[in-house]
């Protein structure tokens, strides 16, 4: 899932991740308000088959109304979606913005790039990345499967 104010922006991120080969279908979701609707499964995005949870997000910061903060906030409040990879992809590189990004659960923080071409290296960049990390396993809407934490180390947590 894209999340940003920008139609612009989500057209060119979508297709400079077009463009380094993902085939996985990809949301782009006008505004932190979109977003968060769309992840509590509410109006149209109420069809899980058509608007699968999202398993990965990139999210901009600056976004009138509901902005990504807000998006990082919402993800994190919720256990079952905090393990969401999330990506910010902001024009900012202000310090302090960087920082809440992180303290909101931001898996990284990224600005964003100026080309087309530094885009689409960017995005391998961290496509690649993802592509080698472990994640939660989900089912076919996204959701998290239970795992069975009996004898483990993490049985001190409660499952989610």
């Amino acid at each position: 899932m894209i999340v940003d104010d920008d139609p612009n922006d989500l057209v060119f991120i979508e297709k400079a991740f077009r463009d380094i080969g993902v085939t996985d279908p990809i949301h782009a979701i006008n505004g932190g308000r979109e977003a968060i609707a769309y992840m509590m499964g509410e109006g149209k995005y109420g069809d899980r088959a058509r608007y699968a949870y999202p398993t990965f997000v990139t999210t901009d910061l600056k976004m009138p109304g509901t902005d990504g903060f807000a998006v990082l906030e919402h993800l994190r409040s919720n256990p079952q979606w905090a393990v969401i990879p999330t990506v910010v992809l902001s024009g900012s590189a202000d310090l302090d913005d960087i920082k809440k990004a992180y303290m909101l659960g931001a898996s990284s923080y990224h600005v964003k790039p100026h080309s087309m071409e530094d885009l689409r290296q960017q995005l391998k960049v961290l496509h690649d990345y993802w592509m080698t990390c472990e994640v939660p396993q989900v089912d076919e809407t996204g959701r998290q499967l239970h795992t069975n934490s009996a004898g483990k180390l993490g049985e001190r947590f409660p499952q989610l």
